[in-house]
């Protein structure tokens, strides 16, 4: 690749890099203060004593009290611990198995929730409809009696709808039914308070919000009876055994404070990035938003373009030096279109053809207009060695719905 191109980072939904102020936060828990903090003596205290001041602002972040917030390695971890532990709980201790999330959830919910499909739950995948939201009604019509926990997820990782999660926490509240949302993409976007919203379990990871890859948190509200995910040693109440990554945690937390405190300031910077975005794209040709324009992450745009297929527009923007992504990072080696894509009605053929785009911190309007340039003659170029778009162009195949 030329290296005078220019290069554009925009996968910020997949990951970010590690901020500065984070990993002068972390140096220290290496070589210094490398403690466990399990043990009694000044070195391991001198560790502890960093890992619940993390925990404290973690939970400041939410809403949430410190001992309702537990280290993990991932938002998939956070996300398996919060569904298995309060399903088998509520199966014990009440008799309920029944689970109600939608149908475009992350993977680490939906293949959660199949797994427990075999175990003998039942579950209920709520439609997402066109504009990829679930509506508050259906989710309340499908409580049961045997209904023991709801799970939705805050923002859609993939087309970046944010869920009406104020409405869903009260719904679950008044039905007396467990509520757990996976806000992986959400913290830092938009504003939370679990005691607020009525939200018994929250996942999150660090490695969205420029805290390192392999550190997350699941915060599980006082009271809520939920199997140990881990056994071994006493760490994390007891409750996830393992000795504690303090420096990632440190780390974690870092990062955690700098996005809560930041959101009303991200959401004016990126949302007219994303709109100039929005309005430049849709001029292409047979080109579409995927999702509601409205309710959606202030940096988060998926769209499908017609006659493209999606591997080949990657690879092509990334000869330009934009990296960005067709979907989820976790399934970017399958060459099956995106459940999330087809939950909202798109067929396989409009669903090949899409490109997310997710700004983060460091990118610039600049970044905004270079996209514009040079996305606009990559999707000719595509669609001039298209089959697809021959078809599309002489009316042989008519997606017209999906415009």
């Amino acid at each position: 690749m030329d290296n005078a191109v220019r290069k554009v980072y925009v996968d910020n939904a997949a990951t970010t890099a590690v901020s500065e102020e984070v990993l002068s936060a972390m140096l220290p828990f290496f070589k210094e203060i490398y403690g466990n903090p399990s043990s009694l003596y000044q070195l391991g205290q001198e560790a502890k004593a960093p890992l619940e001041a993390a925990r404290a602002t973690v939970a400041e972040c939410l809403g949430a009290k410190p001992q309702e917030i537990y280290f993990t390695s991932c938002g998939s971890e956070s996300d398996n611990w919060a569904i298995k532990g309060a399903a088998r709980a509520q199966r014990r201790k009440q008799g309920k198995t029944h689970i109600i999330t939608s149908a475009f959830e992350h993977h680490a919910v939906l293949h959660t929730c199949q797994a427990l499909e075999k175990e003998g739950f039942s579950v209920t995948y709520l439609p997402v409809h066109q504009d990829g939201m679930v509506r508050v009604e259906e989710l309340e019509a499908a409580i049961t009696e045997n209904t023991a926990l709801v799970t939705i997820m805050y923002a859609n990782n993939e087309i970046g709808t944010i869920q009406p999660i104020g409405e869903i926490g009260r719904v679950c509240k008044e039905h007396g039914v467990l509520f757990h949302t996976d806000a992986v993409q959400a913290i830092g976007n938009v504003h939370i308070d679990v005691k607020a919203q009525n939200i018994d379990m929250l996942s999150l990871s660090g490695h969205k919000i420029h805290a390192p890859k392999g550190v997350g948190a699941l915060y599980i509200r006082s009271g809520v009876a939920i199997d140990t995910f881990l056994d071994g040693g006493a760490q994390e109440r007891g409750r996830r055994a393992g000795t504690e990554n303090v420096a990632e945690i440190v780390g974690l937390a870092t990062a955690m404070k700098r996005a809560t405190e930041t959101v009303d300031e991200r959401i004016a910077r990126l949302t007219p990035m994303r709109e100039k975005l929005i309005d430049g794209v849709l001029k292409i040709e047979r080109s579409r938003l995927n999702g509601s324009r409205e309710h959606r992450l202030p940096g988060n745009v998926s769209f499908c373009f017609q006659g493209v297929e999606g591997e080949s527009l990657l690879l092509l923007l990334d000869m330009k030096g934009i990296s960005a992504s067709s979907g989820s990072a976790c399934t970017s080696g399958s060459l099956d279109p995106s459940h999330v894509l087809l939950s909202i009605g798109l067929p396989h053929e409009v669903a090949h053809g899409s490109l997310r785009i997710s700004f983060g911190d460091y990118n610039t309007m600049e970044d905004v207009d270079y996209i514009l340039e040079v996305l606009p003659t990559i999707i000719e170029r595509l669609r001039n060695m298209s089959p697809l778009w021959d078809a599309i162009q002489t009316g042989k195949v008519n997606y017209d719905s999906y415009m």
